[in-house]
Formats: structure tokens, sequence, C-alpha cells
């Protein structure tokens, strides 16, 4: 596969290798991340034909933006959220390049990976055949030949000069001996695994640079529209094929039977519902108080998980009934839709004794990962159901509603990059009315969080703190908490000591700088018996 590169390509190929390899070899996201992700976007625009339909496209910009903001956020945090959102939104990017006019978030992603992997012998097409080497090597003589006088007169001229004036022979030793260093240095450096790194820093950067037209997904996304639309040549679904000459009598019949099947469903469940809601409105949402021995675990894991399956189970029934013929039944559509739009917003009120279970669970036991997630969760589930209503009244398409919600995870995930989750986290579950503290969970929190633990270490005695080995729950003493504090903290100072400029965030030089700062209690003698691993929950 040939593929011609104009002169900015042929320039930014090349830089954008060495860049990849000079920001991420042995090296961790962090303000490298940011870096690369502005070349990438320089390139694309510096790479893209004013006329280009790209720039006219709103998610083009939209990815553009999120790869922008997310890349400063790997810069700040150094979060595995921002660095995947980066990620996402450079391949939104490319695969917006490639194909402007689609509009699935997936599809978008999925041109991106095609084109990726497509640039592999995109590049093989660009080493030019073994008969033309020949021509080049005498090119590239002929040049060499004009050069020899140049550089022997700049090599007489030098010698002259160094010989003349001892202040610029001490500067010309000390560039000829920085040269050498890095030169030495880069010999060295240079192993089988570094030059598969460079080969891959050159497949990614030909990825933003080369665009391989894919129009498969765009070909598939084109036969769907954003509204549901009548189709008079079909049955509905309950109905039983016919002869030709019995179809036309047996269709209206048909689809009277899937509308009283559907109005008789969001009836029964409606009132199943309502009875579900109330007891939930009156037990947790109003002055809910643990009793002794309660199961808290079993109150927001278990139930949490079989509420939110009931409230993706009532939207797909909602999308099955709306997704032809029964949108247009007007003997009887007012009170269908009527059913479904208080199906939809009990499911809303049953979303919020959702967030209630979670809150209160937060609220006795602490902050972690899988509460924020059933938050955002949550904000998906609402964002659902409010484009469920609009397939309901305004005859969305399941592509419409597919397209809105991948737009609102991708907005959700650009929500979660921005925040310094760990650290709110250790902030909220050290507080001193947490007497229970699940202090291996803390323990194994990225380094940004160290100077909140050290902070507050002094009041961790007299309290009970816990962690999870092996899925059960143990008993930490606070002599073996303060000596993993400990060598934590000697370890992040020693890698902090030890990282490139490259690797550099915001948050882990303030925690470097505060955590210097700090008056620390003296490391307790370290146990005999090797302390279990502690696993995240």
């Amino acid at each position: 596969m040939r593929f011609p590169l104009t002169s900015v390509q042929k320039l930014l190929l090349p830089l954008g290798a060495v860049l990849f390899d000079f920001l991420f070899w042995q090296e961790r996201a962090g303000v490298n991340m940011m870096l690369y992700t502005g070349f990438v976007l320089t390139a694309v625009l510096a790479t893209l034909p004013k006329a280009a339909a790209a720039r006219r496209s709103g998610y083009f910009w939209l990815a553009s933006g999120g790869a922008l903001l997310s890349g400063i956020f790997v810069a700040v945090y150094g979060s595995f959220a921002a660095h995947l959102a980066c990620v996402v939104s450079l391949a939104l990017v490319l695969g917006y390049v490639n194909q402007p006019h689609l509009k699935l978030v997936g599809y978008a992603l999925l041109t991106a990976l095609a084109n990726q992997l497509l640039v592999v012998p995109a590049l093989l097409g660009l080493v030019r055949p073994l008969r033309q080497v020949g021509a080049e090597a005498r090119r590239v003589g002929f040049y060499a030949r004009l050069l020899v006088v140049p550089v022997l007169t700049l090599g007489v001229f030098h010698v002259l000069f160094a010989l003349a004036n001892p202040r610029y022979s001490a500067y010309a030793e000390q560039a000829l001996e920085t040269v050498a260093t890095w030169l030495s240095a880069l010999l060295i450096n240079i192993s089988f695994a570094h030059l598969l790194f460079f080969v891959l820093g050159l497949l990614l950067t030909g990825g933003t640079l080369l665009v391989v037209p894919i129009h498969f997904f765009a070909d598939h996304e084109s036969r769907f529209g954003e509204f549901v639309r009548r189709q008079r040549d079909r049955v509905a679904s309950f109905g039983v094929r016919r002869p030709d000459f019995q179809r036309k009598d047996f269709r209206a019949l048909d689809l009277r039977k899937e509308y009283l099947v559907a109005l008789g469903l969001f009836g029964l469940v409606n009132a199943l519902l309502l009875v579900v809601n109330l007891i939930d409105i009156t037990w947790i949402w109003f002055g809910f108080r643990p009793a002794p021995g309660f199961d808290m675990t079993q109150f927001v894991h278990e139930g949490t998980y079989v509420l939110i399956l009931s409230i993706l189970v009532a939207m797909g029934i909602v999308l099955w009934f709306f997704r032809r013929n029964l949108n247009f039944y007007a003997a009887g559509l007012r009170w269908l839709r009527l059913g479904a739009t208080v199906w939809v917003v009990q499911n809303a009120v049953l979303a919020i004794s959702v967030a209630l279970r979670n809150y209160y669970y937060i609220h006795y036991t602490g902050l972690a990962y899988k509460r924020i997630g059933v938050y955002g969760f949550l904000l998906l589930t609402f964002f659902g159901l409010a484009t469920i209503l609009l397939k309901i009244w305004q005859r969305r398409s399941a592509y419409s509603l597919v397209r809105l919600n991948a737009l609102a995870a991708y907005a959700l995930l650009l929500l979660l990059a921005a925040g310094n989750w760990e650290v709110w986290m250790a902030h909220y579950n050290l507080q001193p009315r947490f007497q229970r503290v699940d202090y291996g969970f803390l323990l194994a929190m990225p380094d940004r969080v160290l100077p909140e633990l050290a902070a507050e270490a002094a009041t961790m005695p007299g309290r009970e703190l816990l962690w999870e080995v092996n899925g059960r729950w143990e008993p930490m003493s606070w002599a073996v908490a303060n000596d993993r504090l400990h060598r934590r903290l000697r370890n992040f100072q020693r890698l902090q000591q030890r990282r490139g400029w490259q690797s550099w965030t915001y948050l882990d030089s303030r925690a470097y700088t505060a955590m210097n700062a700090l008056p620390l209690q003296p490391a307790a003698a370290r146990p005999a018996a090797t302390t279990p691993s502690v696993a995240n929950r």
C-alpha cells in the first residue's frame, strides 16, 4: 500500500516518533501526556486541509477540547481516569478526522482503531523499492561531495579561533564533551526493547498523520435515522404472517394485540413499582436509622445491584414496545404514552432510592471507588430515562438514544478525569467520626494521598484499623500500619527523586513538598512476620 506524504507530514512523522520516545521511554504518564497530546492536536490541524469536513464537525471540536482538557488533568493528577479520558479523546479526534460525518462515539473509536491497524502496511508502503536505493545513494553522495569544501574550511577556522581565543577554546571543548557524553549515553540506552518502543511511537504518530479512509462504520451508521418511521409493509411482531389477500385485514388487529399487551404490562408494573417506591420513601427517604446489627453491606450492595438491574430491564421493555408501528397507533397511543411515562418517572424515583442507599453507606462506613462509580452510573441512568421520554413522545429511534447516551458517557468520563478522587476519599474517610477505618485501602492509594495519611497519623492510635486479606476483614495494629506508612513515604521520596521531568505531576510535586514539611512520628519496629498484601475494595 503506497501512501504519498506531504512535506509537513514528512517532517512531523520522525519528529513525533522521537518526541514519543523522549517523553515516554521508562516514564509514567504525567506532563509528557499533555505535551504529546498538544503535539497530536497541532499535527492534526496542521495536516488537515482548510476545506476538510472535519473542521465543520462539532464532534471533532468536542473531542479536541476533551483531549486538551484531559491532557491537562493528567499533568495535574496523573490519575488513571484522566489517562483513559485522554486516550479515548485522542482516538475520537482521529476517528472524526477519518470520517467527519460520524456521530456515534463507538463508531468513531472503531474507525480510529481500524485506521491505526492499517497504518502499518501504509508505513511499509512508504519504504522505497530496492531498485531505487542506488539512485538515492548517488544523490546523497553528490550532496556530500558538495559539502566537503565548506566543512574543511569550517574546521580550519575552528582551529585558528581555538588557538587565538582561549575562552572560545574552552567553550568548544565543553560543547564537544557534552555531545560525546550524550552520544555515549544514547548508545548505551539503545536496546531491543527501546528499539521496539521507538517503533511503537512511530506507528502511533503515523496513525495521527496518515488517514486511511475507513467507510464501513460510516456507511453502516448512514442507514439509521433519528426518528422511528412507519413501516407499512410489515405486520406487528405479535401477528402471524397471512396470505396477501388477508394481510391487510389482520394488520390492525395484530397491532391492537400488541397495544393491549403493552398497556396491561405498564398498568401492572406501575402498580407493583408504586408499592416498592412507597416502601422506600417511607423507610429510606426520611429519618433512616440503621438498627444495631443491621447488614449495611447487603442493604447497599445487593439491593443496589438488583434495583439498577430492574431499571435497565424497564428501559429495555419501553424500547421494545416503542420500536416500530406502535408509535403510530392513534387509537390508544395517548394512554400508552401516559402509562410508559409514569413508569419512567417511577423508575427515576427508584433511582433516587438507590442514590440514598449509596449515601447512607458512605455516611456510615466511608467513601470508596464503587460508591463514586454508583453515582456516576446513576447520572447516566437519569440521562437515559430522560432520553426514553424523548423516544416515547418524539418517536426517537434507538440510534438516537445510543448517540445521546454515548455522548453522556464520554462527558461523564471527562468529569471523572477532572476529580481528585483519591485525596477526597482519604480526607473523608479519615474524619474523627469514623472509629473503624479501612487503613489497608488508604495505604494502597496513589502517592498523592500520602500527605493526608501522614497529617492524620497522630489520630490513628485508638481507632479500629482494618484491612482486607483474601476477602476477609482483619484488624491491623497501629505498629504495622505506621511501619507500612513510613515505608510508603520513604519509597515515594526515593522514587520522586529518580523520576524525570517527563513524569512530573502537580499533585505529586505538591505531595513531595508537603511531606517534607510534615513532622512525622518515628516508624515503629518492623514486625518479624511479613505482612500480607492489601486488596483494594
